[in-house]
Parts: structure tokens; C-alpha cells; sequence
């Protein structure tokens, strides 16, 4: 699999698959690499999510990252690990999942919803933040945790973005962004999914280079 480091640079942009039926997972994790995702997250809410993580680890190659969301216990980042994912996700930040995802060698992105829970975060030892949910946390809320957060900070912007929210995002300091039913969603045809995640990647390539130019 794509080192996550590498995949961040990549495309900092999250695919996440969750409630897909795990017949659909190796055609929709190739049509999303195909779009250009380097970042595939699997829900551990999903049907079967650790067969599902296991089958993109198997086609991924070195074309993409591979990890779970929705990880709510240590034993959850235990199987993640197991079943081949390189980093974990969760909607909260909790201390032992944080500290058992770094024991553990894998990247740790915890959801945090206040500069409090951020700052913790970081202490417990995560690589980056989730700032969830992104209907309730502004670009004006973000700029504010920036001022203050250390300058180095992973920031990803997850929940509710699709390809017109993310230049103001970016504009305020996100380092990245999860899309989840704006992409991926169980009913939603193969084409419409590839349609899809081809203008979310081209537009947050027009983003950053419309902000880059001024």
C-alpha cells in the first residue's frame, strides 16, 4: 500500500465508504482510485468493514492509503490493524484509541469538535485532527482554532463537504477533507460515483490553485 505520508501529499482528500455492500467494494475503491483518491476509509459501521478494508488493501497496490472510520475502541484499532488498514478515524476523541492506533504504528486522526478537544488530541499523540461535524464548525470557527493550534497541524474538515465548500475551508487553513455521501453512498450507481468523485478531485485542485494565484 501508498505510505498515508505520501498519499496526504498526494490528495489530502478522504474517500469514505460507509453501509456499502461488500459486493460493491472492489469496483467502487477502483473507480475512486482511478479519480485520483490516494485516501480510502472504510466505517466500521459498514457490512463486513474488515473484509471490505482487506479487499482494498488487495487492489489498492501502491495507488492508495487504506484505513477506518467510526473506530470507537481499542479493540476496533486492534482488528483494523489485522486486517491490513494503515490509519483510524474516529467522530470523538478518545485518549486510549489515540494511544493504542500509535502503539499500534498506524496513523491516528481523531474527531474533535472544540479547540479543548483538539489540543488533547494533539497530547495523546494524534497525527492530525477530524473536525467534525463541518456544518457546525465554520471557516471562521476554523481560522480562529488555527490562530491558536500549533502551525503544523493536519486540520481535516469532514461532514456535509462536497466540491463548492472547500475553497473557503482551504482559504481559512484546512489541511484536508473527508467526503462521505457527497461521494460514496450505498444506492448510488458506479457512474454516478466515478462522475462525482472526478469533480470533487478537480475541484479541489482548482482551489488550491485559485487561492495559490490570489
Amino acid at each position: 500500500m501508498l505510505d498515508t505520508d505520501i498519499a496526504l501529499k498526494k490528495l489530502p482528500l478522504v474517500a469514505v465508504i460507509r453501509g456499502l455492500d461488500i459486493g460493491r467494494i472492489k469496483d467502487v475503491g477502483t473507480t475512486l482510485i482511478e479519480a485520483g483518491f490516494t485516501l480510502i476509509e472504510v466505517t466500521l459501521n459498514s457490512p463486513e468493514p474488515l473484509k471490505a478494508i482487506e479487499i482494498l488493501v488487495e487492489i489498492s497496490g501502491q495507488s492508495a492509503s487504506i484505513g477506518a472510520g467510526t473506530v470507537l475502541s481499542v479493540q476496533d484499532v486492534k482488528d483494523v490493524k489485522t486486517a491490513g488498514g494503515q490509519f483510524i478515524i474516529s467522530p470523538n476523541m478518545d485518549e486510549d484509541v489515540i494511544r493504542e492506533t500509535k502503539n499500534c504504528g498506524l496513523v491516528s486522526w481523531p474527531g474533535v469538535f472544540t479547540p479543548t478537544e483538539a489540543f488533547n488530541a494533539l497530547k495523546y499523540g494524534a497525527d492530525g485532527l477530524k473536525a467534525f461535524p463541518a456544518e457546525s464548525i465554520s471557516p471562521q470557527t476554523l481560522k480562529a482554532w488555527r490562530a491558536v493550534l500549533p502551525l503544523n497541524t493536519q486540520i481535516f474538515i469532514v461532514g456535509g463537504v462536497d466540491a463548492a465548500s472547500m475553497k473557503p475551508y482551504l482559504a481559512a487553513g484546512a489541511g484536508g477533507f473527508g467526503l462521505g455521501s457527497s461521494l460514496v453512498s450505498a444506492n448510488k450507481s458506479l457512474e454516478d460515483i466515478r462522475r462525482d468523485a472526478v469533480e470533487i478531485v478537480t475541484a479541489y485542485h482548482d482551489a488550491v490553485e485559485s487561492l495559490s494565484n490570489g
